[in-house]
């Protein structure tokens, strides 16, 4: 689990505090140790290194009912909060799990095939998490559960998680992680090393589209959807 550093500082200046207050709601997330560098990490890095600089911004669609179609390239290219991340995995059948849910009720991943799902890694305590939910609550608006599956996860204790929904409103799944999730979720874990909020995006043949480091909004959610995949 993520533990706070307990180091004094000396007192900082009012411009230094609006500084570090924005950087949380930078992509990069939060963090254990800011310094380390991780594999998400370095495969947001590779990505951005390949990428040309003199490309114009691209604006990727915002409507996944339309025909119009993209590519996750220039879904990526696009976006401001968010980076990806483990691209190895792109393609690949995304590992089975079983979690439970805070009522106790048992999903797993498998069951939900011939659906996309959406899979989001965050705390309570991470000010980008904060940041994502309102979005996250209005992708669950605006696509049915037939077309879209949302499943959060957090390893925080229950009665923390559910009031912290309660406060936030939080209109889709929250599940609770105890540590045994298979790779690629399991190698980044809420608790681990890696940044959150991160997600990952399965499409309906059960094959991981696509994972994010960073703030999604909701344009980019659709955008992700309505993409055409690489693979």
């Amino acid at each position: 689990m993520f533990r706070q550093d307990k180091k004094t500082s000396a007192p900082l200046s009012f411009f230094a505090v609006i500084i570090m207050l924005a950087a949380t709601v930078t992509w990069s997330g939060c963090k254990k140790q800011p310094a380390e560098q991780t594999q998400l990490e370095q495969n947001y890095n590779e990505s951005t290194q390949s990428q040309p600089t003199n490309q114009k911004p691209i604006k990727p669609p915002t409507n996944i009912a339309t025909g119009s179609k993209t590519t996750l390239d220039n879904v990526i290219r696009a976006a401001k909060t968010w980076g990806p991340a483990y691209k190895s995995w792109y393609g690949k059948n995304a590992p089975d799990f079983t979690l439970a849910d805070i009522n106790g009720k048992q999903h797993k991943l498998s069951e939900y095939r011939g659906k996309n799902v959406m899979i989001i890694f965050w705390a309570t305590w991470c000010p980008p998490c904060l940041t994502e939910i309102p979005h996250l609550i209005k992708m669950r608006k605006s696509i049915s559960e037939d077309k879209l599956i949302m499943l959060a996860i957090t390893n925080e204790k229950p009665e923390l998680v559910k009031k912290f929904i309660i406060d936030q409103k939080m209109n889709y799944t929250v599940l609770l992680d105890k540590g045994n999730m298979p790779k690629p979720f399991g190698f980044m874990r809420v608790y681990g090393t890696s940044g959150v909020p991160c997600s990952f995006f399965i499409d309906p043949d059960g094959r991981i589209k696509i994972a994010t480091i960073g703030v999604v909004p909701l344009k980019d959610i659709k955008a992700i959807l309505q993409a055409e995949s690489g693979y």
